[in-house]
């Protein structure tokens, strides 16, 4: 028994010795980065931005492999089930690891247990934006006007649940508006839209929008968040335009499948927060509204189940469920 124990524990001891060297040199080929929505959103963009830094470091290609639809929960399903080697990671956000767990009766997939947290990427404001023949040129005058127009005007979100849709919706409960909402596949498509004058109004995240408020094509009104934003300090904050006590935002950041060997995701994690450190990468997260993060696989998880606990909270109030 005991030469039986002993051969066991050998075996055990070169195997995992076998998987450290093997992961040692990581990493030997392309890496995926599944994003989980349609491409020119914030989630893309942060993505594409990562993506490009760590082919530059490592000499692999990395490939972002779009796989939208059910609001994010169709991509991170498909990553949650993918290799765990660490040559496929996903750019979650607060949607699909903050919302969607409480949003969503049946999911594919646990935010939690099913993912080891690589690294927060980015805080990103959402930007309350309207099309340029809206008669409303600040937030005050757009509540005055939707309540002279009560259900008339519509605003589009990149899907039911988003933090774009919530955050109008909290909006909405706080002013007293009515408004329709128009859910689309993705941010790629609101843009297009509000540009166009089919939807008047969104709440979404910054980085697609903010190029387009600099090119004069549609109006920013306000941010969301409580304090405003160092790519565009001219624009107010919704809570200072007439809503007291208004904070919304968003936020994003790389997990890997559960049981990603732990030396794998720390230096997933390592050469993401030096890459946000780049002075080329800051100016152009900064740019487009977003404040580059990091920081640790620990604080990532940490901050992913708070997320979870305050949504829970505010869809439970909010009433708010999906199938």
């Amino acid at each position: 028994m005991r030469q039986l124990r002993y051969a066991a524990e050998v075996v055990v001891a070169a195997s995992t010795f076998a998987m450290a060297s093997s992961y040692a040199a990581y990493p030997e080929k392309p890496i995926r980065i599944v994003v989980a929505y349609t491409p020119a959103g914030a989630t893309d963009i942060l993505a594409r931005t990562v993506g490009q830094k760590l082919n530059e470091v490592w000499g692999q290609p990395v490939i972002i492999d779009n796989r939208p639809g059910a609001n994010g929960n169709i991509g991170t399903e498909y990553a949650a089930k993918a290799t765990p080697d660490g040559y496929t990671i996903l750019m979650v956000t607060a949607g699909t690891h903050g919302i969607n767990p409480s949003l969503y009766r049946k999911l594919g997939f646990d935010a939690v247990k099913d993912f080891e947290a690589v690294s927060l990427v980015a805080m990103v404001p959402n930007i309350f934006v309207v099309n340029n023949s809206l008669p409303a040129k600040d937030v005050r005058e757009f509540i005055a006007y939707a309540k002279a127009n009560p259900g008339k005007l519509n605003y589009g979100s990149p899907g039911n649940g988003s933090t774009a849709h919530l955050s109008m919706e909290l909006f909405k409960s706080m002013t007293g508006i009515q408004m329709v909402h128009i859910p689309y596949k993705g941010s790629a498509g609101v843009l297009a839209d509000l540009i166009g004058g089919q939807i008047v109004a969104t709440m979404d995240n910054m980085p697609p929008y903010l190029p387009q408020v600099k090119a004069g094509k549609i109006r920013a009104l306000a941010v969301s968040p409580a304090k405003r934003s160092a790519a565009a300090p001219d624009i107010p904050t919704v809570a200072e335009s007439g809503v007291p006590g208004y904070d919304s935002g968003a936020w994003f950041g790389l997990v890997a499948p559960a049981h990603t060997p732990k030396d794998v995701v720390n230096k997933l994690s390592r050469e993401t927060a030096r890459i946000l450190q780049l002075a080329d990468v800051r100016a152009r997260l900064t740019d487009l509204g977003a404040e580059p993060v990091g920081g640790t696989p620990e604080q990532f998880a940490a901050h992913i189940k708070s997320e979870i606990a305050k949504w829970a909270k505010v869809i439970k109030e909010a009433n708010v469920e999906l199938q």
